[in-house]
């Protein structure tokens, strides 16, 4: 019997081990209303036997805890159920399963979801692998401000994968996604830049300000 699914377990668990010892005043709360069958609170748990915080970590329990959640449709625990199948964590390695649960969550609009998509069509995982279809999914994702889906667009332009190769819109994404925090981002936007003449540096700067007043505004 999954700890998700039975307060008295639970709790009986937590006093053996002493799990509730240095916890949060909520700990125990959250974890009966889990058993109750409360979607957040069993997402919240998966997290926690996820990494290990507060539990020991076990990512078959996390597994439970994020299905029982996702079960409810709660995209953050579909997305994370797609990347426990998609790495073999909690149980066999399953790409077409991991693709079940990123496209009910990207079909809500999760970022996060929409951008492991497409690296799934990318890279041929659970699917047969489609550059158009990863370019969608990432654009979607790139465009709700996902630094990791903006470096991926900008590697897809580079490249010339779904998309006619163009190194000034290469560098837009790159750049945004620099702005965003991505490091490798960073060093292949200024590489890129190296290469440009100074014309077509100025269109990339130009492109990359149009696209980020766009996502900022949420359009």
């Amino acid at each position: 019997m999954s700890l998700c699914q039975s307060a008295v377990v639970c709790v009986a668990v937590l006093a053996i081990c002493g799990c509730d010892r240095g916890q949060p005043a909520d700990f125990k709360a959250t974890i009966k209303a889990a058993a109750r069958g409360d979607a957040v609170a069993q997402y919240k748990l998966g997290v926690m036997y996820d990494t290990g915080e507060g539990v020991p970590q076990d990512h078959a329990e996390a597994l439970k805890c994020y299905r029982l959640a996702a079960d409810q449709g709660l995209a953050v625990a579909q997305s994370n159920l797609g990347t426990m199948y998609a790495l073999g964590e909690g149980g066999p390695q399953d790409y077409p399963e991991a693709v079940k649960w990123y496209r009910l969550a990207a079909d809500q609009g999760l970022a996060d979801a929409q951008s492991n998509l497409g690296a799934m069509y990318y890279h041929g995982h659970g699917v047969p692998q489609d550059y158009a279809e990863a370019m969608k999914w990432y654009r979607l994702a790139a465009d709700q401000g996902f630094a990791e889906a903006q470096h991926n667009l900008g590697a897809m332009y580079a490249l010339g994968e779904g998309v006619p190769q163009d190194s000034i819109e290469a560098y837009a994404w790159w750049f945004i996604a620099a702005v965003g925090g991505d490091a490798d981002a960073a060093n292949n936007r200024d590489l890129t830049a190296s290469e440009l003449t100074p014309d077509q540096l100025s269109q990339g700067q130009k492109r990359a300000t149009e696209l980020l007043k766009k996502i900022d505004s949420g359009k």
